[in-house]
């Protein structure tokens, strides 16, 4: 069995400047897991933005836990909040802004699972 405690998690700094772990990812496993994508816990401080960034060929879900912000996608810009799953298809230019006055707090879930050759700043 299997189970990732989120309290256990290592954070860091990732490229597009949010503080991210990574709570499932089959590659890192020590377990032959049979999935094709990756799940991420990221946090934005109250007034931050992760930088405009693209996943060349994996499409990324995002799914608010906690506080408000604004997500932008290509030309889009929508207001989020907590329960609201935004879908993020491939190649897109995207970031997140925090517009409240708490952290922002999603899961990043990427397929196929998320690579660093795969992510690029714009």
């Amino acid at each position: 069995m299997l189970i990732r405690d989120i309290k256990n998690c290592d954070y860091f700094k990732a490229l597009d400047n949010t503080i991210l772990c990574e709570l499932l990812h089959p590659k890192k496993e020590n377990e032959d897991l049979n999935i094709n994508y990756s799940i991420a816990h990221a946090i934005l401080k109250a007034g931050e933005s992760s930088l405009p960034h693209r996943l060349k060929t994996s499409i990324e879900i995002y799914y608010i836990l906690e506080g408000t912000g604004i997500m932008h996608i290509d030309d889009e810009s929508e207001k989020v909040q907590p329960g609201q799953v935004i879908y993020i298809p491939a190649n897109s230019k995207q970031y997140i802004e925090n517009i409240g006055h708490n952290e922002l707090k999603f899961l990043a879930m990427v397929y196929p699972t998320w690579q660093e050759e795969d992510e690029e700043l714009v």
